[in-house]
């Protein structure tokens, strides 16, 4: 440390860049938006093992656009800025409870609309997973046990002060608890319908491992929605997903939840983008039906950052309708398919049956952007 006249000189403090380490405020190490950053021999060695971009599409709804020598997204990925009085009190209401919110910590596009309209989707247990996912810009490490005991109470008041008569309860992966974390995240679903009784709750969660001892804890706690993702299709899920994850796991977890609670819904989500062809997402799809899997989203993935997986494809507004009828026509009671979904996006409209009130065929215009846009 420098002295200046007897006076100790500070070094100037540089903010964490994306992939480098740091210490949390808990006083463990993390990653930075969760996937170490890449030497340029690293980086060409990832996207050389990646999946060629499979054909898309059938005939009549057109080709997707390629990204990787696109200069600009296309125009139909555009979202609102994240501004405005509403979003400033739903941002205000996170701080004072010392909230994490999966909107923040996975840079979601659609933060913007969702804060504006009182919405959050409250992550529990912190902002560092146990897992270092390729395509998810939440920060790994390693907590060592650490929770916040009054999180379940901050939750629960922060839903009755938004008003909330529908909330996601989202979680980062914690596999170094016993438990996965499963009883904290029940104890909040109860502190919630305790305090608000006429909210209901999805629980957007881990798999726990396959556990399903843990994943009933959630389920008894009285949720009304379950949420496991899936993510992506059976062959890419790695190196899509942490190698802790399953394409069989997640399948495992659906179908146990279904068969534990049955009148709890059960609900799923597939990024598209990634290499995937139409016949894997004709599969997936069947295989979710089999799970008795009961809601479905589907989205475009977006690179959080330059470290994580590059996108092989733009799927179009027409793909996106057409991948919903396929859900549909297999018995799916909701597909929301769209490209700024995500999987717990306007989720309260999930059973309204009206693709949580989009209209693909208004996007991709040739039209200027809106004001207060920007590209995702």
């Amino acid at each position: 440390m420098s002295v200046f006249k007897g006076i100790p000189i500070l070094p100037e403090h540089k903010p964490t860049r994306s992939g480098e380490k740091y210490t949390t405020a808990q006083g463990f190490t993390a990653i930075k938006d969760g996937v170490k950053r890449k030497g340029a021999p690293e980086a060409a060695a990832l996207d050389a093992a990646q999946p060629a971009a499979a054909p898309v599409g059938p005939a009549t709804i057109g080709p997707a656009p390629a990204l990787r020598h696109a200069q600009r997204l296309p125009p139909w990925l555009r979202a609102p800025l994240a501004s405005g009085r509403e979003f400033s009190a739903v941002k205000q209401i996170v701080r004072e409870h010392r909230l994490s919110t999966v909107c923040e910590e996975a840079k979601c596009p659609n933060i913007g609309e969702c804060w504006n309209a009182g919405t959050a989707t409250i992550m529990l247990m912190g902002s560092v997973c146990t897992r270092a996912c390729r395509f998810c810009a939440v920060d790994t490490g390693n907590p060592r046990g650490w929770l916040d005991p009054e999180e379940p109470d901050n939750v629960a008041r922060s839903v009755e002060l938004m008003g909330l008569k529908y909330v996601v309860l989202t979680s980062v992966n914690r596999d170094d608890l016993a438990d996965g974390g499963s009883g904290h995240y029940a104890a909040a679903v109860r502190a919630i319908k305790r305090r608000n009784p006429g909210t209901a709750v999805e629980a957007l969660t881990p798999d726990f491992q396959g556990v399903m001892r843990d994943v009933q804890t959630v389920l008894d706690s009285g949720v009304d929605v379950f949420a496991q993702n899936i993510e992506t299709v059976r062959r890419l899920t790695h190196p899509v997903r942490d190698p802790r994850a399953g394409y069989e796991q997640t399948l495992g977890v659906l179908e146990g939840a279904k068969a534990h609670r049955p009148a709890v819904l059960t609900k799923t989500s597939l990024m598209l983008g990634l290499g995937e062809s139409d016949a894997e997402i004709r599969d997936t799809l069947q295989d979710l039906r089999a799970a008795a899997v009961d809601i479905l989203t589907l989205g475009q993935y977006l690179r959080p950052t330059p470290n994580h997986l590059s996108v092989e494809r733009f799927v179009t507004p027409a793909q996106f309708d057409e991948y919903r009828r396929w859900a549909l026509e297999l018995g799916f009671l909701e597909c929301v398919s769209g490209p700024l979904v995500r999987s717990s996006y306007r989720a309260e409209q999930a059973l309204k049956r009206n693709n949580a009130g989009l209209d693909n065929s208004r996007l991709g215009k040739s039209t200027p952007a809106p004001a207060g846009s920007r590209d995702v």
